[in-house]
């Protein structure tokens, strides 16, 4: 027996995390290269382009982890260190897999 009162949307909520958060990391190293190769912030071109739509995927990657957050009942601490995982290289790839294995792990009993 799970403690997640809803197995089913709660796989839904999990799907989506891990697909923002997957593009939320690629995002951030597309928005990394552009600065680069730009020299910086403020120079326009293609950063005045991406860095709107690094922001939408941001905040989408932020929605799913409230999501997932209030179905396996996380707290808000827990839940805003995971957002913050968005703003830092690489840590959206070890945020997807450390949180996607927590909460299938207490999927599991649901699903047998």
């Amino acid at each position: 027996m799970t403690d997640i009162k809803d197995p089913a949307s709660t796989l839904k909520a999990l799907t989506l995390f891990k697909v923002m958060a997957i593009l939320s990391g690629l995002a951030l190293f597309v928005l990394i290269a552009i600065i680069v190769l730009n020299g910086g912030f403020g120079k326009g071109g293609a950063s005045a382009v991406w860095s709107p739509i690094h922001g939408m995927i941001y905040f989408v990657y932020v929605i799913s982890i409230a999501n997932l957050g209030f179905k396996v009942g996380w707290s808000l601490p827990k839940m805003v260190g995971i957002m913050m995982t968005g703003f830092v290289p690489l840590l959206p790839f070890w945020a997807e897999r450390r949180f996607v294995a927590e909460v299938e792990a207490r999927l599991a009993p649901a699903r047998r």
